[in-house]
């Protein structure tokens, strides 16, 4: 935060604030990753884990359960930023303060969101811990507590949004009608806080018990078969405000899809 003005105001010429943005964000990882190894020298002598010398062989069965988790996991990103790409070209057909608004909107909500999933990954290890150990119990105490904690960081974060949302904007922007546009979006998108962290949470558990396949199908349902459709349908029939009421819509669906495909992996868990 303190490179990229630095860089973007200061350092480079008038007209290279994104090549300045890039250039502190670049210098800002390369700096973190010499502390974090800095870190593992310290600490290597007091733990197990170790940095290989030379790659081992993997064998292929491993493979095959690292690619089964991990590309779901790849593709339900790419999926998220492909809705994203739609609500912007959608978004920009209505002008340019619209889509101004939508996209401090987008980068607003992202805090509870990234919170969330935050949760979802400090729980992943957990239930695969506790899975792989058979221990059914403790995992779905683990995935219930990250539920619980989850749903309330959304559920304040609404609550907040609700009452702070023109202020929220403004420190993005101050032109009058982004502010408003961008207060109305706002205000809507945030009941779909909720049911958005629900969606990523069962996902991340999919994930957690080596149901990667389920996990790869949850995104697809959430994005392709019902965000992504939604989205052209409530843009045809209200236009901005039913793009901005997609979110919500969409999700409310997935996460009973989700609860019931859950339940049925549960039982043949158990």
């Amino acid at each position: 935060m303190i490179l990229d003005p630095i860089f973007m105001f200061v350092l480079l010429p008038d007209g290279c604030e994104v090549m300045g943005a890039a250039l502190a964000t670049m210098l800002s990882n390369c700096v973190a990753f010499g502390y974090f190894i800095l870190i593992y020298r310290k600490v290597r002598d007091k733990s197990i884990l170790a940095l290989p010398r030379r790659i081992e062989r993997i064998e292929r069965d491993s493979m095959a359960s690292l690619f089964s988790v991990g590309v779901p996991a790849a593709m339900s990103l790419l999926l998220f930023d492909l809705t994203n790409i739609v609500i912007n070209r959608l978004s920009s057909s209505h002008g340019d303060i619209e889509l101004a608004a939508i996209g401090i909107v987008l980068k607003v909500e992202r805090l509870p969101l990234n919170i969330g999933i935050g949760i979802c990954l400090g729980m992943m290890p957990l239930v695969a811990y506790n899975y792989a150990s058979r221990d059914l119990k403790r995992m779905r105490a683990f995935f219930s507590a990250a539920r619980l904690a989850g749903c309330v960081i959304a559920a304040v974060s609404v609550v907040l949004y609700r009452i702070f949302a023109p202020w929220l904007i403004r420190i993005f922007i101050d032109d009058a009608d982004t502010v408003r546009f961008g207060t109305q979006f706002l205000q809507a998108r945030c009941f779909a806080t909720p049911f958005m962290f629900l969606s990523f949470h069962v996902v991340h558990f999919m994930q957690a018990v080596n149901k990667g396949r389920v996990s790869f199908w949850l995104a697809v349902i959430r994005q392709l078969c019902l965000n992504i459709p939604v989205l052209f349908l409530m843009n045809w029939l209200l236009g901005m405000t039913g793009i901005v009421w997609t979110q919500a819509i969409a999700d409310i669906i997935n996460v009973v899809i989700s609860y019931v495909i859950f339940h049925r992996v549960i039982k043949t868990i158990e």
